[in-house]
């Protein structure tokens, strides 16, 4: 083996044949593997370098220009190699590490402004919303007249969303009238619930005042007292009442109850 590992190596088994110096990574280069004792240091130029195989030495990657793109990238001991943007492609910056880029499409609320080309990109901008976007006539005229969209008022919009759904009176049902929506299904179910409790609060207290107005006028009512004996009146045949008290006064003190 070498005597200094990392300054000189020998890739041969040879008792005769001395050792070799390791290469040094130099300048541009920088060392991607060490020297071993039986392999070389492995050397590459930095990055945007290449080594030219002709000098041994490194040399700038090529730059793509406007309009062109990265097909092969700089590396090792190859140039950078680029290709024309081809249609619906663009490029707008001169590098050696991007290709071509597709071309931005206009979304369906915007208006395309600007062309894509090949050094430049679309250029989209949103439509005015007072405006609708141009539709062609069926025959063929040229530059039909935009329609006109107004926007909503605020007031406009709270009358659609009070005319969503009424209820008619008598009903615990609403009646929808202009469309229905999902978020105002469980406002409805809480009025009506509510209407339903109020209505049994309001008939419990009016069976419960009742009840309690009854109650008071049966105590408040005179109680009827049982007439005696003696003011019982005799009636005949001929209904002709006659009070037993009076007959007992008016008879003669010698009829009374005689003793034995």
């Amino acid at each position: 083996p070498c005597p200094v590992p990392g300054v000189t190596f020998s890739d041969t088994a040879s008792a005769t044949e001395p050792c070799k110096p390791c290469t040094q990574c130099e300048g541009l280069q920088s060392m991607s593997a060490p020297c071993v004792e039986t392999d070389d240091a492995v050397c590459r130029c930095a990055y945007g370098y290449f080594q030219d195989e002709a000098s041994g030495g490194c040399r700038e990657c090529r730059v793509c220009e406007v309009g062109f793109g990265l097909m092969f990238p700089c590396k090792d001991s190859q140039d950078t190699v680029c290709e024309e943007c081809p249609e619906g492609t663009f490029s707008s910056e001169a590098n050696f590490v991007d290709p071509c880029l597709p071309c931005t499409t206009c979304e369906e609320n915007e208006v395309l402004v600007r062309e894509c080309t090949a050094v430049a990109d679309a250029e989209c901008r949103g439509l005015h919303p007072r405006w609708t976007t141009p539709a062609p006539a069926p025959g063929g005229s040229e530059s039909p007249e935009p329609a006109t969209r107004e926007p909503l008022s605020t007031e406009g919009v709270a009358s659609t969303a009070a005319d969503t759904a009424t209820t008619v009176m008598g009903s615990s049902q609403p009646v929808v009238t202009h469309g229905t929506s999902d978020n105002l299904i469980p406002v409805y179910c809480s009025i009506l619930a509510a209407v339903v409790v109020g209505l049994v609060a309001y008939i419990a207290f009016k069976r419960w005042n009742s009840c309690k107005q009854n109650k008071q006028g049966a105590n408040n009512r005179p109680v009827n007292q049982t007439p005696s004996p003696e003011g019982e009146k005799l009636h005949s045949d001929s209904g002709i009442s006659v009070d037993s008290q009076s007959l007992h006064e008016q008879q003669p003190p010698g009829q009374g109850t005689q003793g034995p």
